[in-house]
């Protein structure tokens, strides 16, 4: 007979349920998206999906990832959109449904986009909305062009900028020009767009150790979201690196240097700030407590959440990632054209110039006063002379003076008509205009 053995228990390593794997897509849009998601994909980072998206097909070949979306492939006919940014909208639209395929199932998408073009400018708000629909939580980085590209690319971009912070949970401004202070003028342009991909890399890169790793001090995913999730602010988001034993001053020191936070500047007008600490094994809580102290001396007014771990691979290393939220969102100006571009079935509003200055704090031009007198009105004789009366009247100055010069009437003879007597008057309004004005009005002559 054989006997029926209980099946053994399991043990507590099988037991646990390893936590699931964050789903990050990076959506690269227009020629400077591309550029940065080909950058990071050069670093070999797991569990990131790139996806490449553009209108020019001769630049979308150019990339080296393995996702690319080809918009308005009918109607641009992989030309590009020649700097049009409602040719963008309208190729976005047009592929909306292939865009929302690619964000369904991230936890979040992450959209690199240079705007001032047609396809960044135009596509970006549209795929926004697209990934915020898919329900994930949708971060931009949004490239401003340099000042020297005209006043054209800098209004388009700050069009598309408001339109993709009403759109995604948290857009973060990296202005081309703010570059300018990290090269001399011997760098060449090559050099320039590569510092520019590399920062953005860096920071990239620390966002997605942040919230993909459990730590000691946890700044996870979900802390992520309650900074950003519904904000529809501008943020910014920085990482730096140092090693050494004076890494943690070096680390602040850089952060604070750093142009993506303007320099400090954005940390002072800071509301929320999330910030994570990635070290080796020799990590100290004295570490940790100087940068949260010198931190919380440049953001006081601020929300700081700090999170930290380590890693054996970061031995005498340290990372710092710091993502901020500022500014109110109800405060931000809207773009009544791109809001009709993202609404293809309302009718498009038409901007005013007054509230192209109000969006760029342009200053009202001044109209100089008229020197130009108008005519007093034409009014009746016996008007006239009502008014003339009666400033008389009511001034006694003026009654004085007009009874000392009151002179008695000239004994003139009225000379006869002759043979006018039997022609008939000239009469006008009841007046005789034959008879002399002097004596109608029976004003005295001198």
């Amino acid at each position: 007979m054989t006997t029926a053995h209980a099946p053994a228990p399991e043990s507590p390593a099988e037991s646990v349920v390893s936590p699931p794997q964050l789903a990050f897509r990076v959506f690269g849009l227009g020629d400077a998206g591309g550029r940065v998601i080909d950058y990071l994909a050069a670093a070999n980072l797991s569990h990131i999906t790139y996806i490449a998206v553009n209108t020019d097909a001769q630049a979308l070949a150019a990339t080296s990832v393995a996702h690319r979306v080809q918009l308005g492939a009918k109607h641009a006919r992989g030309l590009g959109t020649g700097g049009d940014p409602e040719l963008g909208c309208s190729a976005a639209e047009r592929d909306a449904e292939t865009l929302r395929q690619h964000c369904v199932g991230a936890d979040i998408v992450f959209i690199v986009a240079g705007l001032g073009g047609g396809t960044g400018s135009g596509a970006s708000p549209v795929l926004a909305r697209v990934a915020h629909d898919a329900g994930a939580l949708v971060l931009a980085l949004a490239i401003l062009p340099f000042d020297c590209e005209g006043s054209l690319r800098q209004c388009q971009a700050h069009h598309a900028l408001q339109q993709l912070k009403a759109m995604a949970d948290g857009v973060i401004c990296v202005p081309n020009q703010r570059m300018v202070k990290l090269v001399d003028d011997n760098t060449s342009l090559t050099d320039t767009y590569r510092l520019t991909n590399e920062l953005i890399a860096q920071g990239i890169r620390g966002l997605w150790r942040l919230v993909s790793r459990p730590g000691l001090m946890n700044a996870d995913f979900p802390t992520l979201c309650r900074v950003l999730r519904g904000q529809h602010a501008e943020s910014s988001l920085a990482a730096v690196e140092t090693k050494g034993p004076n890494r943690v001053r070096e680390a602040v020191e850089k952060l604070l240097a750093s142009p993506l936070l303007d320099s400090g500047q954005t940390l002072a007008e800071a509301t929320r700030v999330l910030v994570g600490v990635l070290g080796g094994p020799e990590l100290s809580l004295a570490e940790i407590n100087r940068i949260s102290e010198q931190l919380n001396r440049h953001c006081e007014n601020a929300q700081l959440t700090l999170g930290a771990n380590t890693e054996p691979d970061y031995r005498d290393r340290l990372e710092i990632t710091v993502v901020v939220t500022h500014g109110n969102p109800a405060d931000l100006p809207s773009s009544p054209a791109l809001e009709a571009r993202l609404q293809p079935d309302q009718p498009s509003v038409t901007i005013d110039l007054a509230a192209e200055r109000h969006l760029f704090n342009e200053p009202q031009p001044i109209r100089p006063a008229s020197r130009l007198v108008p005519p007093p009105p034409v009014l009746p004789p016996e008007e006239m002379e009502h008014i003339y009366r009666r400033q008389l009247t009511g001034n006694p100055r003026s009654r004085r003076s007009s009874h000392r010069m009151q002179q008695g009437q000239l004994p003139l003879e009225i000379v006869p008509k002759g043979r006018f007597d039997k022609s008939e008057p000239t009469i006008h309004r009841g007046e005789d205009l034959d008879v002399p004005t002097y004596i109608r009005r029976g004003v005295p002559l001198n």
